[in-house]
């Protein structure tokens, strides 16, 4: 199997893992698609957001965003409402049923994460999760991203 050069920069080598996590995270395996997954999660942290905080945290297209939510509603994962204090905005919530799906994706997920992490300490993958985190924050804050 090809290895990893010191040389490889960091996009190329999560864009890499990113497409092992894709495809050992099957529908199957996690009962939804990892998609969904991404949503359910953003939503359980961020409880009733607006549907613009949900493109803008997940880094997808408004346009995707709006079919997502199409597909999560219709699922009875997610819902949409709209905001009493201004009518132009939606506020997206979990769903129960979306909350235990989104527990069991979680529990499924482990065995990917363990696969794929396996060459990682427990407080390796603790600083790689800081360290993603850190880089994903500073990313959504920049405007021309």
């Amino acid at each position: 199997m090809p290895e990893a050069t010191s040389t490889t920069g960091p996009i190329v080598l999560l864009t890499r893992l990113s497409r092992l996590v894709h495809r050992a995270s099957t529908p199957d395996l996690l009962g939804i698609s990892l998609k969904d997954m991404a949503a359910l999660a953003y939503l359980r942290d961020h409880a009733r957001t607006t549907q613009q905080a949900l493109t803008e945290g997940l880094c997808i297209d408004a346009n995707y965003c709006v079919l997502l939510l199409n597909d999560l509603e219709a699922a009875g994962l997610a819902e949409r409402r709209r905001d009493p204090a201004d009518r132009r905005r939606h506020l997206v919530t979990m769903t129960e049923t979306g909350r235990e799906a989104l527990e069991r994706a979680e529990q499924a997920q482990e065995s990917v994460e363990d696969e794929i992490l396996a060459g990682l300490s427990r407080e390796e993958r603790a600083t790689l999760a800081r360290l993603l985190g850190q880089a994903l924050d500073g990313a959504i804050r920049r405007p021309n991203l």
